[in-house]
């Protein structure tokens, strides 16, 4: 009998080829699959001192645990994506035990079954676009102005100032709709994030753009293609892309799908 409860990554169709021989998971621990009613629960064993409710929650407090938590998690769902499409679960979904994993995947099992096959040979990818930093963005200290030659010119240059800045606003707004308009004609689906808030994220500039879209695999290179030639189409803005990740924002649309009762942080059915 395996001790410890159940840590879910993420719920797959059954699939061939196999993951990476030196792959592991939270706490260093392997991942192993769990097959039930033609579906596979990617699972790995966690302690339960740190994973039953109470020091669950007191661990998703610390941040030093928490994100080394998300990159373990993270990197058994990048080595699945590279090997079939998995519909990953929230970070943190803990179960009792194999047979409650196996009650979670029955109770859900028509939304695995009709998200997996929407997914099914897709990938997503990020793209955001920022403006470029403003002085004191960037944290370097922000040249002080030439002394004003009366109270009219120093009105005359704050004037100048906030239209420069509306300026470039609309701009990088104009861009930034215009881009994700061709990007949603080549992809199958699209979501429109929040702004990143730049004290949270670290990036410099604003954030304008923070869209993720659904691509099928085989078309992911010339979206590639079609991200970098933007790059260079404005100035004063910066284009970023990351992937190909698993869909994480296309999960959740299906009518009846597994919400905050089994994703939920240190749920233990």
């Amino acid at each position: 009998m395996t001790t410890g409860l159940r840590y879910v990554y993420a719920v797959c169709r059954p699939f061939s080829a196999p993951l990476q021989s030196q792959l592991t998971g939270v706490g260093g621990v392997p991942p192993r699959l769990l097959h039930h009613h033609g579906l596979v629960a990617v699972v790995s064993t966690v302690p339960e001192r740190h994973f039953a409710e109470e020091p669950l929650r007191a661990h998703l407090e610390d941040l030093d645990w928490l994100t080394e938590t998300a990159r373990a998690h993270q990197q058994v769902i990048d080595a699945l994506t590279t090997v079939t499409t998995p519909l990953p679960l929230r970070l943190a979904t803990v179960f009792r035990d194999d047979s409650a994993v196996r009650v979670m995947m029955e109770a859900r099992e028509e939304y695995f079954r009709q998200t997996l096959d929407r997914l099914e040979g897709r990938v997503e990818w990020g793209v955001k676009v920022y403006t470029d930093a403003e002085p004191g963005e960037s944290g370097e200290p922000e040249r002080a102005p030439a002394k004003a030659a009366s109270g009219r010119d120093y009105l005359r240059r704050r004037r100048d100032t906030f239209r420069a800045r509306e300026d470039a606003w609309q701009k990088a707004e104009a861009f930034a709709t215009r881009l994700h308009e061709t990007l949603c004609e080549r992809a199958e689906d699209a979501r429109l994030h929040a702004p990143q808030n730049p004290a949270l994220s670290g990036a410099a500039g604003r954030n304008v753009l923070n869209a993720a879209y659904l691509v099928p695999r085989d078309h992911s290179e010339e979206f590639v293609e079609l991200v970098d030639r933007t790059k260079d189409e404005a100035s004063g803005m910066r284009v970023e892309l990351t992937g190909p990740w698993a869909a994480y924002s296309f999960v959740g649309d299906v009518v009846g799908a597994a919400g905050d009762e089994e994703n939920g942080e240190g749920d233990l059915p």
